[in-house]
């Protein structure tokens, strides 16, 4: 028999959750990798990324003690991120190491082109802003660009391993070399919003390799 003091299920939304019981450091992460993949960090207000997310400023400087902190914290979440995606592609051991270069630049274009070339590379527009950069925040996008030249390089000795490429290509530089031309390409894509830049370097760099 059923009480007549149990209380009538209620239809509709569900209880809003509480902002204490939400994940705010993650939501400040997320909407800064938003922005400033589309936009640039000085011209960015802080209260801009706050009210997309909906958070208080003192809720923010509970997690970052500045704009620069919260600023590495994003690279350092955009590191972690692309550096999976590297791993996915440059050490799939299924894929010839040249066709594992392609596969991720052509990722990398599929990725612009879901976001109508508004996106970017977090690093890259950060990189546009160097004047603009303590030496602590310079010291860290390097260490990104060396980390992905690492990952690279590993891809490209195993191609010269395969006998792909010739045994006396400088892997190290032409990682190097690939980075800063990939960095152009992307600008220029969100320039001309075609994947035309991105498409052509990858063509001209494997080029390089084989001659």
């Amino acid at each position: 028999m059923q009480s007549n003091d149990q209380s009538p299920v209620r239809r509709g939304r569900p209880p809003k959750v509480p902002r204490e019981n939400a994940d705010t450091k993650a939501l400040l992460i997320r909407t800064g990798l938003e922005t400033l993949t589309e936009f640039g960090f000085s011209a960015t207000g802080l209260d801009t990324i706050l009210k997309k997310a909906a958070v208080p400023k003192g809720s923010f400087y509970h997690y970052f003690k500045s704009k620069e902190a919260y600023g590495i914290a994003l690279v350092d979440a955009y590191d972690t991120y692309f550096i999976a995606k590297l791993n996915h592609y440059l050490k799939d051991e299924a894929t010839p190491p040249l066709e594992r270069i392609v596969n991720f630049t052509q990722s990398a274009i599929k990725g612009m082109q879901k976001y109508e070339f508004k996106r970017g590379c977090l690093v890259g527009n950060l990189n546009q802003e160097l004047n603009h950069l303590s030496d602590d925040f310079k010291i860290r996008l390097m260490q990104s660009y060396v980390t992905w030249q690492k990952h690279l390089e590993l891809c490209l000795n195993q191609a010269k391993q395969q006998g792909t490429i010739a045994n006396n290509v400088n892997t190290s530089l032409m990682s190097e070399y690939f980075w800063i031309g990939w960095e152009g390409a992307v600008m220029r894509a969100k320039l001309t919003k075609t994947s035309t830049p991105l498409t052509l370097y990858t063509e001209m760099f494997l080029r390089a390799l084989l001659t």
